[in-house]
């Protein structure tokens, strides 16, 4: 900030003052003549009490015919002898000019802000030493109590903002208070703490960018980055700031933005590393059709023995011990026993489907309980929107939309059956810890199986 007592500074407001009175020091329009409306040059005083330029005053009258106070009209029968205000000369002996001075300290109680010369009343004048002197700062109005014009001194820790003396008796009686300074110092250490994390959250996302190759995702993660130096040098600022009432004010505001950013990174680590997962995981397609000799007999397989779907009714086939039956289920072709497979399974506008991976030694007549514990580690969806995972006992899957195409990978040795829904390359289930000892074989009732595409990096 500037000095307030730059002329260009001046308020073209009315004013009645009495230059006499140490609280008209509280507005600079107390130190404007009414005749130019600037701050007072050689100012004088007239036997009404008012105030003007000794220059304004005598143009005023010269022009006039009649000796009249321009502020209270008062009539005088010969022209007045012109005192000089010794009052407003000693507290403000000099104007700025010329190019604006900057504004060492800014006065709570004058509401103004004061370069090096025009302070110096403050501190030598006994009226002014008692008023309350803060660093420099732009707007002063933001530091007062709106409803009783007073210094905002206070913190009131039961309703967590800055009030004035006049508040705490009145709409914060029987509040918790503490001086300014020392909700100051409790912030501050808060804040240097929210810093400290802030590092450590830039270190993760630095480690994450080790461990994710991909330039696009590098790319969005050096951005996020950013944001968090970003954050981070508001925090480190505002915790280096020695004016407690600024801190206070704009804590709550800097605290919510980076607790926003973190969720935000949070979330978008997550859709990355899922994304990452998925890439990873296709390198391992393999091509699977179905097997018409596991499937039960009211199932009609496409031609091209990638599509099935349930007829009206049962065809009249060999109740070999392949075949499932009674259940509308097939097995894959492609059986494996060692390494990783991955496929892909269309589901877009099923109600009701099962799938994922089985034991070529399931049993595959009558009722069969799909679990682990049977050679069963599958998937399904039941009346159009209930999602589970066939554990025993079976898990409630939560998925914000339903899928249109889901993956399925196996690492055989590592004992992991996972789930993926492709379009939005997020992670739905995983088996862990599995036992494979036997062949395994891709599992599904009702589906098509597709080709595998590299799934494309989504956009924030």
């Amino acid at each position: 900030g500037y000095c307030s007592l730059h002329p260009t500074l001046t308020s073209q407001k009315n004013t009645s003052a009495d230059m006499s009175a140490a609280s008209s020091l509280r507005s600079e329009d107390q130190f404007l003549c009414s005749v130019c409306l600037d701050v007072f040059t050689d100012p004088v005083s007239i036997p009404c009490g008012h105030n003007f330029c000794k220059n304004c005053i005598t143009e005023y009258w010269d022009i006039n015919k009649r000796c009249q106070c321009p502020m209270c009209n008062e009539t005088f029968n010969t022209r007045p002898h012109l005192r000089v205000n010794t009052f407003i000369s000693e507290v403000f002996p000099d104007i700025c000019t010329g190019t604006r001075l900057k504004a060492l300290k800014s006065c709570l109680v004058c509401q103004e802000s004061y370069c090096q010369t025009h302070l110096e009343p403050h501190l030598t004048k006994k009226g002014l030493k008692r008023h309350q002197l803060i660093d420099a700062v732009e707007n002063l109005e933001g530091r007062m109590c709106k409803k009783h014009d007073k210094p905002l001194e206070l913190f009131c820790k039961t309703d967590q903002t800055c009030v004035c003396a006049r508040c705490s008796i009145s709409d914060h009686k029987n509040h918790e208070f503490v001086p300014l300074k020392d909700e100051y110092e409790g912030k501050k250490a808060e804040l240097e703490k929210t810093e400290a994390e802030i590092q450590q959250m830039i270190q993760k996302r630095r480690l994450k960018i080790q461990q994710i190759k991909e330039s696009e995702i590098e790319d969005k993660q050096e951005t996020k980055e950013k944001h968090l130096k970003k954050r981070r040098s508001e925090v480190e600022q505002l915790s280096r700031s020695e004016d407690h009432l600024h801190l206070l004010q704009l804590l709550g505001t800097v605290v919510r933005a980076v607790a926003q950013l973190e969720e935000t990174l949070r979330k978008l680590m997550k859709k990355k590393l899922f994304e990452a997962e998925l890439k990873r995981v296709q390198q391992y397609a393999v091509d699977v059709t179905l097997d018409p000799d596991t499937a039960n007999s009211k199932l009609i397989l496409s031609d091209d023995e990638k599509q099935v779907h349930c007829g009206d009714v049962r065809k009249k086939l060999p109740d070999n011990p392949e075949r499932f039956s009674p259940c509308p289920n097939v097995l894959g072709k492609q059986s494996f026993s060692s390494g990783r497979f991955y496929f892909e399974v269309q589901v877009k506008g099923k109600t009701a489907w099962t799938l994922g991976v089985a034991r070529e030694s399931i049993n595959r007549k009558g009722k069969i309980p799909l679990c682990p514990q049977d050679g069963f580690w599958t998937v399904w969806l039941r009346n159009g929107n209930e999602y589970r995972a066939l554990a025993g006992p079976p898990v409630p899957l939560c998925l914000q939309s339903g899928p249109e195409m889901i993956g399925v990978f196996v690492d055989y040795e590592e004992g992991l059956v996972s789930f993926y829904d492709v379009g939005a390359a997020g992670l739905i289930h995983s088996f862990t810890g599995c036992s494979f000892i036997h062949k395994l074989h891709p599992f599904s009732a009702p589906l098509i199986i597709c080709p595998v595409n590299q799934t494309e990096s989504i956009n924030d």
